[in-house]
């Protein structure tokens, strides 16, 4: 259909303005005119040009006194339209087979429920790995990929507590993060937050590895956590490997498409 749709013959000078917007959007914004030009790979005056129409239509705002543009209140409010109609699970569990059949692993999707990680989705690879994990089971926190994602954004006072409770519940007592002491566990989270990423191996369960990732809403906070696990002989986990590669591009492209900005910060902490 994607195909079909790019032969037909449509109104290049919308299609002109939509590149232009896209440039704004993926500069923060608000870009001057020259930065804007260079984005958008078009002749300054071209830019200038539609530019002028954009602010006509309320698609983008007058200059600033610094000389950029910003997006207007009229591509605001369709954004803000667009956003109302996004389901951030559903967006993110129905891409999940294409992270499957990317890595050739089996993938899983994450939130946090009321006991804690929460599996909401679950695709097999055809070499599946043979765990205890299924649609609706609660994971342990900081043993796994996806708990450490989640505690990475939540306040100290908040990991230690679930933390503590976690590490009650006997059969998620192989937790060796649990038992980190609180610098050296800061430390371990920090760098999830940094990274974007969080992997283990053999962590929770022998021989298995696995790599989480954040996905951002428009808001900045965390939505949801996608993940990868496999067994040690064929899930690299290096953070330049082919699945870490695969992870954070899929996670951020997700992001994106929720709206978030995708500056490259470290994403907020969750609220108590």
């Amino acid at each position: 259909m994607a195909a079909e749709g790019e032969s037909r013959p449509g109104i290049g000078s919308v299609e002109t303005a939509a590149a232009i917007l896209g440039a704004l959007a993926e500069g923060g914004g608000q870009m001057p005119l020259g930065e804007l030009a260079v984005a958008a790979g078009m002749h300054r005056a071209k830019v200038h040009r539609y530019l002028i129409s954009l602010t006509r239509s309320g698609l983008v705002a007058q200059p600033e006194r610094n000389g950029a543009y910003s997006i207007g209140p009229l591509a605001i409010s369709i954004g803000l339209a667009g956003l109302r109609r996004v389901d951030p699970i559903r967006v993110a569990y129905e891409a999940l087979p294409e992270l499957r059949d990317r890595v050739d692993e089996t993938v899983f999707l994450a939130i946090w429920g009321d006991m804690g990680v929460t599996c909401i989705g679950l695709e097999e690879s055809a070499h599946p790995v043979t765990l205890n994990i299924r649609v609706g089971s609660v994971l342990p926190f900081l043993s796994t990929a996806a708990g450490q994602v989640f505690a990475a954004y939540m306040p100290r006072a908040r990991v230690d507590r679930f933390a503590k409770m976690d590490g009650a519940r006997p059969r998620h007592r192989p937790a060796a993060a649990l038992d980190l002491p609180g610098p050296r566990r800061d430390s371990l989270l920090r760098e999830v937050r940094e990274r974007r990423l969080a992997r283990v191996r053999g962590a929770l369960f022998a021989g298995v590895n696995a790599m989480a990732a954040p996905i951002f809403d428009h808001r900045g906070e965390l939505s949801t956590v996608v993940g990868v696990m496999g067994r040690q002989e064929t899930l690299d986990v290096a953070w330049d490997g082919a699945a870490a590669a695969a992870l954070a591009e899929f996670a951020d492209r997700l992001s994106r498409r929720l709206g978030h900005a995708g500056d490259g910060g470290e994403g907020k902490q969750v609220r108590e």
